[in-house]
């Protein structure tokens, strides 16, 4: 067309200047704001305000309808996995090669490092091997209903585990769970021998809690052992579960609780705070 091209005659309009435009144009430009005749009809509960200038100048306004003055937050449950959801693995180590000192967990020792040093030293003391451990996961199981609260738990938010064991020994369990996300460590293994371990990251319950909540998630957490009780301080709310008296004693701000009903009616009390 001649005196420039329709895309930019139209933007011309969109700026609000139609009685500036040639005859021709105005006759395929429609005298309605091209925003008003879609925005009304965009974002369900949500209507547009036209602000002065809006084609590539200003976006328009967003406001809530009368009624939608408040919006749930979203939420989601962080929880343990040995002690909650599963048996302590090396508990049941320790019970196969009737090696006492595998039965210390992170109920009886508050530093990790420390507790899986001295778990590695005594592997290598005794020769075990990783397809002996593995052999002992393979005939464990849930909890008595913990898989009945977890899907019930899961239909009603998003659940995370966050958990100090490793990928080799959860897979298993996280199938007998319906494979739940997993966030834990790794093993270093060497053929048959498992020589280190690699942290996911420090402190790694904490940080997932204090990254979810800055998010705008509110965090519901529970655990069992001294290793859960940084997520649970992080939490918007945290319980203790199926936890020792010598932590139940030491952290009485988190409430104690011993079966699964119990355990959810509580986090549902508190996701809905």
């Amino acid at each position: 067309m001649e005196g420039g091209s329709l895309s930019t005659a139209f933007c011309t309009f969109a700026r609000g200047s139609y009685s500036a435009l040639s005859p021709n144009v105005q006759a395929l430009a429609p005298r309605t704001h091209p925003f008003d005749q879609w925005l009304p009809h965009v974002g369900g509960p949500w209507r547009a305000e036209r602000h002065g200038a809006v084609a590539g100048i200003h976006p328009p306004r967003a406001t809530k309808l009368p009624g939608m003055n408040h919006i749930p937050q979203q939420t989601v449950v962080t929880l343990d996995l040995e002690g909650v959801l599963i048996p302590e693995i090396w508990i049941a180590v320790a019970e196969r090669t009737g090696i006492e000192g595998l039965r210390r967990t992170t109920r009886d020792e508050p530093d990790y490092d420390v507790l899986m040093r001295y778990r590695l030293d005594l592997l290598a003391t005794h020769g075990l091997t990783m397809p002996l451990i593995q052999d002992v996961i393979a005939g464990l199981t849930p909890l008595d209903g913990a898989k009945a609260f977890l899907d019930a738990l899961r239909r009603r938010t998003q659940v995370i585990i966050l958990s100090d064991t490793f990928e080799q020994f959860a897979q298993p369990f996280m199938r007998q769970l319906g494979w739940p996300t997993i966030l834990c460590h790794q093993l270093v293994i060497d053929g048959e021998r498992i020589a280190d371990y690699q942290l996911r990251q420090p402190d790694q319950k904490r940080h997932a809690v204090q990254a979810l909540r800055s998010l705008n998630y509110r965090v519901v957490a529970a655990g069992d052992s001294y290793n859960d009780t940084a997520m649970l301080g992080a939490a918007h709310a945290g319980f203790l579960f199926h936890a020792p008296p010598n932590v139940i004693a030491e952290f009485p701000q988190f409430p104690a609780l011993t079966g699964f009903d119990d355990l959810l009616a509580a986090i549902e009390g508190a996701l809905a705070s």
